[in-house]
């Protein structure tokens, strides 16, 4: 079954998804864009950063959720929202790594934020994407790289397990690869490549707050495939072990998150 995202649950945490947008964005030089595309924009809170960052610039927020673009669009930004998978829109004007076939199907700044991990094979787009930049504009990207914490790892065991595996075998998981992979890709495409890793550590309080976060992004697709009368026992096991994973201090909840950034300039 096709996961629904739920912005409400998505933002309980803005400000700490939110760090990593600002950083990756931070490294882009371009100075004066006539278009960026904010890929993958979710509820479009971050992308509004973008037309304060570029005024001047046509900026539009694309996601291939209909609940996350509704709520971007109610926020009234100054950004063009519409519904669009990441797939279709490479293969839209360009094929392979060949350029897009028209000028109006590039862009001068293209932004991923926390998305790619969810495309398989999303390695091999790389070329199509680069290829929806004009020569000498940026294309930056961010995604998770903490797939072998407990947040993940536990949710995959116990996803594995009787009962719930005959649900899950086939719910969409997350994966990323190292910084030097994508360094690598991009610069055999003629980037200009800047590649980093940063791990947070978030502190986290109220009740359970790393099911909180996961339930919102990388557990959601496993959790929406369970059956009501298997759920409840699940999600009760699963905060069990999360707690045992990321014991309580005085201070609150410790979650370590790795995350990999990527910005690369176009060949001009």
């Amino acid at each position: 079954m096709a996961h629904r995202w739920d912005p409400d649950r998505y933002l309980t945490y803005a400000d700490e998804r939110g760090r990593p947008f600002v950083e990756l964005v931070a490294r882009i030089g371009a100075a004066e864009p006539r278009t960026v595309v904010d890929l993958g924009c979710g509820p479009g809170n971050l992308t509004a950063l973008l037309a304060d960052r570029w005024p001047g610039a046509s900026v539009t927020g694309l996601d291939s959720s209909p609940e996350m673009i509704e709520r971007a669009r109610a926020a009234g930004a100054r950004v063009a929202f519409g519904v669009a998978d990441l797939r279709e829109w490479v293969s839209t004007g360009s094929t392979g790594d060949e350029a897009a076939s028209t000028d109006e199907d590039l862009v001068d700044v293209l932004v991923s934020n926390a998305t790619l991990q969810w495309v398989p094979g999303h390695l091999d787009l790389l070329g199509g994407l680069v290829g929806r930049v004009r020569p000498g504009g940026w294309f930056a990207f961010q995604v998770p790289g903490n797939f072998d914490e407990p947040s993940h790892t536990i949710r995959r065991d116990l996803a594995a397990g009787s009962p719930y595996a005959e649900h899950t075998r086939d719910v969409a998981v997350p994966s990323s690869h190292d910084p030097a992979v994508y360094l690598d890709r991009l610069a055999a495409l003629g980037c200009t490549v800047d590649a980093w890793e940063t791990t947070y550590l978030h502190v986290l309080t109220g009740e359970d707050p790393v099911f909180a976060w996961v339930s919102g992004t990388g557990a959601r697709p496993t959790l929406q495939a369970l059956p009501d009368d298997l759920r409840a026992d699940f999600e009760e096991e699963f905060k069990r072990r999360l707690r045992a994973a990321y014991p309580q201090h005085h201070y609150g909840v410790v979650l370590p998150f790795r995350r990999i950034f990527v910005v690369a300039r176009t060949p001009e």
